[in-house]
């Protein structure tokens, strides 16, 4: 009797995943489309090239001193570091051979025709992009010059380097990470909404994981840990207590920079080759969903009142580090160093990128405009722990109104973590 109950269950669960299986198959979304069949128009690939940028995959598949999309950018990890590969239509190592399927059930399921794909390929949220999109950048990506460059082997620890495990890990984590549009909702909040969390995967950066990796979606956008910089709470309530208005937000991602502050670590990286190039209606949808229909007013920046014991030594930190670029009152001069006071990093709660920026310094940007931004070094050797945390204090209370609340343990623990 055991024995059949035991037949019968094999059976069923061999049947259950037969109709998963077959109805995967049959979903129409999985199918070849227009785009293998034909030549694309020019407007498709042009359409293509734009949601590449909006989809920054630039980022992850083009290294430094490399050619456009030919892979080798290692992307670090609690697992090991994955390398992004080459997505040029090479037939041997890029994706030449792939269909227009093959590339959606990439984008939208992680699975490569012959692999599934690591997460580090956000997948997680690139599933709410539309097979109609989707189609435009796989015809873009054919359209450009292939690049016969072979792929990096990822270095992974075991047991995470057996790729079988991933469809587990799919089976448990792999979630849609667009939320569910109320009612009242704009059309353009809606489509704000498809170009962060879909396009942009913002909620990659700044939603916080759990132990295996995995978004913890109850908590998108409030901010996730990079391995060193910390992406901060991008929620409106939280993007409001920092300062930030609409039209501060649409400047800061069309330009790089705005009065709360430049793009340092891998938010430059996303401005530079991403949200600057959006288009005048997506970059208004973009803040319009991240803001919300109805904007909070930003809060205004004010001093702390409550003046800590170590305030006047943190001001002759900076007096004697700070104020020649930033000014003896944190107001920045143009091209050369933003403003303190006020400036966004200073007023997150979270003093850990204010930390690791005083700590290991950001090189040089050039923006848009002729702006620009000079090298700040870093203060690790000049600074101890408990130097560092005055400084840091000085500044959160003066230009930050927050507590002075830095303990030199703080400062240690972050000595350590990568420099934005």
């Amino acid at each position: 009797m055991k024995a059949r109950i035991a037949v019968g269950g094999v059976i069923l669960v061999a049947a259950v995943v037969g109709v998963v299986v077959l109805s995967g198959l049959l979903d129409p979304r999985y199918e070849t489309s227009a785009v293998d069949q034909a030549a694309p128009s020019q407007e498709l690939i042009a359409k293509g090239k734009y949601l590449a940028k909006a989809g920054d995959c630039t980022a992850c598949h083009t290294s430094k001193a490399g050619a456009q999309f030919a892979g080798g950018v290692p992307i670090p990890t609690p697992f090991g570091t994955i390398y992004g590969t080459n997505i040029t239509p090479d037939k041997q190592y890029g994706i030449g051979n792939w269909t227009s399927a093959d590339f959606y059930k990439a984008l939208h399921d992680g699975l490569a025709p012959d692999h599934p794909l690591y997460p580090a390929m956000p997948y997680t949220t690139y599933r709410g992009v539309t097979r109609e999109d989707s189609d435009a950048i796989f015809a873009y990506l054919q359209s450009i010059r292939p690049v016969a460059v072979p792929n990096r082997d990822n270095e992974v620890s075991f047991p995470f380097n057996l790729r079988p495990l991933l469809r587990g890990w799919n089976l448990l984590f792999l979630k849609d990470t667009l939320p569910d549009v109320s009612a009242g909702n704009s059309a353009e909040w809606v489509r704000g909404r498809y170009v962060t969390n879909s396009l942009g995967h913002c909620t990659e950066c700044h939603t916080p994981r759990g132990k295996f990796g995995q978004l913890k979606l109850h908590d998108s956008l409030q901010g996730g840990n990079l391995g060193g910089i910390v992406g901060p709470d991008i929620t409106p309530d939280a993007l409001a207590a920092r300062g930030w208005s609409p039209q501060a937000l649409q400047q800061f991602l069309a330009q790089g920079i705005a009065p709360q502050g430049s793009a340092y670590g891998e938010m430059f990286d996303a401005f530079h080759h991403s949200t600057q190039y959006l288009t005048e209606s997506d970059n208004k949808a973009m803040v319009r969903y991240l803001t919300g229909d109805k904007p909070a007013e930003p809060v205004p920046f004010t001093p702390s009142a409550a003046i800590g014991q170590d305030q006047s030594t943190g001001r002759r930190h900076y007096l004697a580090l700070c104020a020649g670029c930033h000014a003896a009152n944190g107001q920045g001069k143009p091209n050369v160093t933003v403003a303190l006071a006020g400036n966004s990093t200073v007023r997150n709660d979270d003093p850990n990128n204010l930390v690791l920026v005083m700590l290991h310094g950001i090189t040089a940007k050039q923006f848009p405009g002729n702006q620009a931004r000079q090298d700040m070094p870093g203060f690790a050797n000049s600074l101890d722990d408990k130097q560092m945390a005055e400084l840091a204090n000085y500044l959160r209370t003066s230009f930050g109104g927050l507590k002075g609340n830095v303990q030199p343990a703080d400062v240690q623990a972050l000595r350590a973590k990568k420099a934005p």
